[in-house]
């Protein structure tokens, strides 16, 4: 057997436990797509990283990531976790604060910012699109939607590296008491290809700018914890309507209590539109796998 460097992160966490779990396989050469897929299965996380050397002198280094199920084109937590890794590794060096991750998604660049527990690291997301606008009424999303209290944008499906159904709820505290119907989040994922419904609410007095909620209906079904991506969507979504938390291009996300987590996220949008989703990460554990 081959032994390989494996640590397990929280990722968008002040703190170890309040965030999204991930795996991170460095010194992966040699792994073919099929022990990759064992592993992910193995650890149970939501995703797992393989970290491989860069074959491009404009990338950092190469990286593949698997949920338990599927290889996965990108995601925003198994992203940053990765640079977190990387970096703690010693595997590379931000150039001007910046590093480069080569995936299925393409070269995208990452923010480094500060050291250690308290570094933050942002990814320059896939840039995001509006796919369609609906009435609630809309056939597809009424069941989703029945006894639900929205608020004042209409709910749009987004594109952008994976697609969510952005729904706006009246405030917090609505948000927090929902409880979907399991059976129509599915139905209305698995028929217009779509991850499921991101709700969110904005709020006032926290330390947060929006709390959020991220039903997952296609495939396994479950509420994540935190997600990068889902977030950045809603940013590009927010930005098109002109409704950015307070008009800032700088907002907090709460996510994940809902599922027993308290995670952060920290969104921008930059002037040219692009949004990077980003936040600290804890290393759990560091070992060795050995496969």
């Amino acid at each position: 057997m081959t032994t390989r460097r494996f640590l397990q992160l929280d990722v968008f966490s002040p703190s170890p436990g309040a965030g999204n779990p991930l795996a991170v396989v460095l010194d992966a050469e040699g792994l073919d797509a099929a022990a990759m897929q064992a592993i992910a299965r193995w650890t149970r996380l939501p995703e797992t990283t393989f970290v491989f050397p860069p074959q491009d002198a404009s990338s950092s280094y190469r990286l593949r990531m698997f949920s338990p199920q599927k290889e996965v084109p990108f995601a925003g937590h198994p992203s940053i976790g990765t640079a977190h890794a990387v970096l703690e590794a010693a595997l590379a060096v931000p150039v001007d604060g910046v590093l480069v991750q080569d995936g299925i998604a393409g070269m995208l660049p990452l923010r480094v910012q500060g050291d250690g527990a308290q570094r933050r690291i942002a990814i320059r997301t896939p840039r995001a699109s509006v796919a369609e606008v609906v009435d609630p009424a809309d056939a597809r999303l009424a069941s989703v939607l029945r006894g639900w209290a929205l608020g004042a944008l209409p709910p749009a499906r987004m594109q952008g590296g994976r697609s969510w159904w952005v729904v706006e709820l009246t405030d917090e505290t609505v948000l927090r008491s929902l409880q979907p119907d399991w059976d129509a989040v599915a139905t209305l994922a698995e028929s217009t290809d779509s991850m499921g419904v991101f709700a969110y609410a904005r709020c006032s007095g926290q330390a947060w700018d929006l709390a959020v909620r991220a039903f997952v209906g296609n495939g396994r079904r479950f509420e994540d914890a935190a997600s990068g991506a889902a977030n950045a969507v809603l940013a590009a979504w927010l930005d098109e309507r002109g409704a950015l938390p307070g008009g800032r291009r700088d907002y907090v996300v709460s996510q994940g209590r809902e599922v027993g987590h308290d995670a952060r996220l920290h969104l921008h949008v930059d002037a040219e539109g692009e949004v990077w989703s980003g936040g600290q990460v804890q290393t759990v554990i560091r070992g060795t796998i050995d496969w």
